[in-house]
């Protein structure tokens, strides 16, 4: 068997990798000044993100095959390359004022370089880490919530002093090296690779002596429902975390700072609810993870638009972001399970297609709602239906037949 690399060092460049692909949650940081650079409107602006995120789910669905079948080096070199080149390309944009250029390069290169990157690190970890699967997918995926508070540290700055063109080439910059250097690290466990004895032993009741193929995985209701789960809890969690400024300042009547730095906070929740789900997921079970959450987000969406005091609505928002990206985090091994692990690059990258769908259908219901109802309230009493539909669809799961554990 040829020799490999330390799985921890493995798992650090899963991590880097997600921690800066992770970014783009910081987009409405360049949202005002492209608008006043180039008299382009919020939509117009914000249509970008919506783009880069629907990239990102359909290239993680396309993904995952590659990774599977070509190597999970390859698709994170290339991952790596589109991504930097993408926001190199919406700097060119922002020097020419041409918006179509910022939405092809940000919103589909970036994009599409951003859903392959994701899906690499979760497919390789989750196979070095039969025995630590929900606590490895949690630090993976929480390196991507934290993106979104590191661009909030770095961006302003880099906006006042050097202007919006000179920021997205650093960033491109950034991005093309460093995930180029930690793609290297990124592959599958080799043919016959086993675990040390000691960790074995921990992960003997876990492992899947089975696993069906994509053919497989689409023929048992289990997929449709994980499917749909993952969908309901981005939607209502995008639907939040796109207007928690805006509705910041009109129900606690604060400044837009202070309701950018409720943002920054909230981001923070976002990343470590995902190592705390995930964790939870390895002690409780996936199913009982999904329920919980589920569950207890229902009570604070009816809740949310009538929160006048600050500290309570910080904590309402805060814990659901936490449920956001513990259901990221915990879903991955939630598939695992589901359909064993030999194919789920594959599979968890059809799964990922909810994300994409979501990134658009959650700001959305958002703004048709606030719209209709000149409020939120409507908009987040939707989504708290749409977590009750969630409930009963986790209480019906049972793990497919052809799966069993050792």
């Amino acid at each position: 068997m040829e020799k490999v690399k330390n799985r921890w060092l493995i798992a650090g460049s899963g991590i880097i990798m997600q921690l800066l692909l992770g970014t783009i949650y910081g987009w409405s940081v360049f949202k005002k000044p492209l608008m006043n650079a180039h008299g382009w409107s919020g939509p117009q602006v914000g249509f970008a993100f919506t783009i880069v995120i629907f990239s990102l789910g359909c290239a993680a669905a396309l993904g995952g095959k590659f990774v599977d079948k070509a190597g999970a080096r390859k698709v994170a070199t290339v991952a790596a390359i589109l991504f930097g080149v993408g926001t190199l390309i919406a700097g060119y944009a922002n020097t020419i004022g041409n918006l179509f250029l910022l939405w092809l390069g940000y919103g589909v290169i970036a994009g599409i370089g951003n859903g392959l990157g994701y899906i690499t690190p979760i497919a390789v970890l989750i196979r070095w880490f039969p025995d630590k699967k929900g606590v490895i997918t949690g630090l993976a995926v929480m390196g991507f919530g934290f993106g979104s508070a590191l661009i909030g540290l770095v961006v302003p700055s880099l906006l006042t002093s050097i202007g919006i063109t000179n920021t997205f080439y650093i960033l491109g910059a950034v991005y093309l090296i460093v995930l180029l250097i930690v793609a290297q690290n990124l592959n599958n466990p080799p043919e016959g690779w086993v675990l040390p004895v000691a960790a074995n032993v921990k992960a003997k009741a876990n492992i899947a002596v089975s696993s069906l193929d994509l053919k497989e995985a689409l023929s048992v209701y289990q997929f449709y429902i994980l499917w749909a789960v993952l969908f309901i809890n981005v939607t209502v969690g995008l639907a939040l975390i796109s207007n928690i400024s805006p509705m910041a300042q009109s129900q606690l009547g604060v400044s837009a700072v202070v309701a950018g730095s409720i943002v920054f906070i909230t981001s923070l929740f976002n990343g470590a609810g995902r190592i705390f789900w995930a964790s939870l997921s390895d002690k409780i079970g996936r199913k009982n993870v999904f329920l919980i959450m589920l569950i207890s987000q229902i009570p604070l969406f009816l809740l949310l638009p009538k929160a006048t005091n600050m500290l309570t609505f910080v904590a309402m928002c805060c814990y659901i972001l936490s449920c956001y990206g513990g259901g990221f985090a915990t879903m991955p091994s939630f598939a695992v399970d589901t359909f064993g692990p030999k194919n789920i690059g594959d599979i968890y990258g059809k799964v990922l297609l909810a994300w994409g769908i979501a990134g658009v259908v959650g700001p959305m219901l958002m703004e048709y709602f606030k719209k209709v109802s000149n409020s939120f309230t409507l908009a987040l009493s939707v989504a708290a239906v749409m977590l009750c539909i969630g409930v009963v669809l986790v209480s019906l799961y049972k793990k497919p037949k052809s799966i069993v554990a050792a």
